[in-house]
């Protein structure tokens, strides 16, 4: 015993029974660790966003031409740099697509001092003349036409729906690098569309 006592101190031993005090609570807080390590770290996905989120590899930008009302091409690549609130649907312009040229118009105004980040694009698949009222109500929407049936047809394989809805119905977000990135329910709850922008604004901000 003695010799063996010789060759471990009783400092060596503290410190090996330190180690060993150590080693337990280290495997017993293992699980604790690990959760807050899945959870400030790797941050797992939770759902907390109103609109649907879109795959950008899923559907990226077809290569389509579209026009202003007057003809001259303006093509949706011009608006990068920009947030935009897309809409679609035909020129004969009735109810539910006022409602949503009012839902965008008002979505924007609430962004506030943020608002001119965000541009408004009606997206006109058809060749039905607009109304002027219409027109000079949703002044600074730009009201874009697609310059034929197969850019049309183009708009409506590129914008996601459920089976058996239609893309008039949703108003769509499109981020600063022009990717397709957010689909909002169709006859949306204004307050919780702007919750949606106003958390993509605010982690999108420069400075």
């Amino acid at each position: 015993m003695e010799p063996n006592l010789a060759r471990n101190p009783p400092a060596e031993r503290t410190k090996r029974g330190r180690r060993m005090l150590w080693l337990v609570l280290l495997v017993c807080a293992a699980p604790l660790i690990a959760s807050y390590f899945a959870y400030y770290v790797v941050k797992p996905e939770r759902r907390n966003n109103y609109g649907t989120l879109l795959d950008q590899r899923a559907h990226p930008l077809p290569g389509m031409a579209t026009t202003t009302l007057d003809g001259r091409p303006m093509p949706l690549q011009g608006f990068k740099g920009k947030w935009v609130m897309l809409m679609t649907g035909s020129g004969a312009c009735v109810q539910a697509c006022q409602q949503q040229l009012f839902t965008m118009r008002q979505l924007r105004l609430m962004q506030g001092k943020e608002m001119d980040r965000v541009e408004r694009v009606w997206l006109i698949l058809d060749r039905e003349p607009l109304d002027t009222i219409v027109i000079r109500e949703f002044d600074g929407t730009h009201m874009l036409r697609a310059a034929s049936e197969a850019d049309s047809a183009a708009v409506k394989a590129w914008l996601p729906v459920d089976a058996g809805d239609s893309t008039d119905r949703h108003i769509y977000m499109i981020d600063p690098l022009g990717h397709l990135m957010m689909r909002f329910p169709a006859n949306p709850e204004p307050r919780k569309v702007y919750k949606d922008i106003y958390k993509l604004l605010k982690a999108s901000a420069v400075g």
